[in-house]
């Protein structure tokens, strides 16, 4: 009987290792473009498949967890009998904001603070179901905090800017009325819906403080201010607040390369950082500065060219921020 070089055997599974961990770390490519960097570099997409006519829950991988009552889901009014596919994303963290290309902006413009949002469809052979629910589905988002959250869902044009901010949610469809606040219990925001779509739980940042105006000139900017998950444009302009979880975007124009803040909403006297990242035609810049917010701030960040590693390093910092 032949004896095993165990040596050599260990050394080959170390190569092989070796070789399969760094093709997974590639496995994503480097992405060409601000919309690319989001599709690869944001939160995951889940899917998965139920049928309309019973009631199902289900967890999601950052532990979100779903019920969706028997009969919810409707296509131009009338309800479905058979298999939906859900489509489902969490932002559970900044960096999933950011890498996302979304924000937590009030539609009013104040900042708020992020407890975390995910966004829910669903479709039936490619055909996209009404948002509007028939029963409101519950949802329970992990709580890294304890007292209460408020509940907003996404709108995803405002103004003529097609740019996304948070609104306080709809009555459901059947004349239920949603609650609009909750309390972290058994380690989790358990809330009502009655749409799909962008669903969040979030506070307003700061609110009793002063509030200014605040504006940032680019300098070096090689693109376009970005739309909504960069649907359109390559650049992004965010004031992240220190020691709370909030993204809030600088998208209103303001003159050539140059964004503020909606007017009067910033809080003096809070600390943090301004940042600005653009990926274009598969080059990528990054600026930021730490501040602390002062009446009519005026910033000015200088985007240098940098690689997709360090855009990724900075943009994942901002979790212990």
């Amino acid at each position: 009987m032949k004896k095993f070089n165990l040596t050599y055997v260990i050394v080959a599974l170390i190569i092989l290792c070796s070789a399969a961990c760094k093709k997974d770390s590639n496995t994503k490519g480097v992405a060409k473009s601000a919309k690319e960097f989001a599709e690869l570099y944001g939160p995951e997409v889940q899917t998965l498949k139920m049928n309309n006519t019973v009631e199902h829950t289900f967890t999601l991988k950052g532990g979100t967890k779903i019920t969706i009552p028997a009969g919810a889901l409707k296509i131009g009014g009338v309800a479905i009998t058979g298999d939906v596919t859900y489509s489902a994303i969490e932002v559970l963290n900044r960096s999933s904001v950011l890498f996302s290309g979304t924000n937590t902006n009030h539609i009013s413009g104040a900042p708020l603070a992020s407890d975390g949002f995910i966004y829910l469809n669903a479709s039936v052979n490619g055909v996209k179901v009404d948002q509007a629910l028939s029963a409101a589905i519950k949802i329970s988002i992990p709580a890294k905090r304890a007292g209460v959250t408020q509940i907003w869902e996404g709108v995803e044009k405002v103004g003529a800017d097609n740019q996304m901010a948070w609104q306080a949610p709809a009555q459901a469809a059947n004349g239920v009325g949603i609650k609009r606040d909750s309390e972290a219990i058994g380690g989790n925001f358990t809330f009502d819906m009655g749409n799909l779509g962008w669903i969040n739980c979030d506070v307003f940042y700061s609110y009793t403080n002063p509030k200014t105006t605040t504006r940032v000139t680019l300098v070096n900017n090689p693109g376009t201010m970005a739309s909504f998950r960069a649907f359109s444009g390559e650049t992004f302009v965010f004031f992240c607040a220190k020691g709370s979880n909030v993204a809030a975007q600088l998208y209103t124009p303001d003159g050539a390369n140059k964004v503020k803040s909606y007017d009067d909403m910033m809080p003096i006297g809070v600390q943090g950082k301004y940042l600005s990242f653009c990926i274009k035609d598969g080059k990528y810049y990054y600026a930021e500065q730490e501040t602390t917010i002062v009446a009519s701030q005026s910033i000015t960040l200088t985007l240098v060219e940098t690689t997709e590693a360090q855009v990724q390093l900075a943009i994942n910092s901002l979790d212990g921020y």
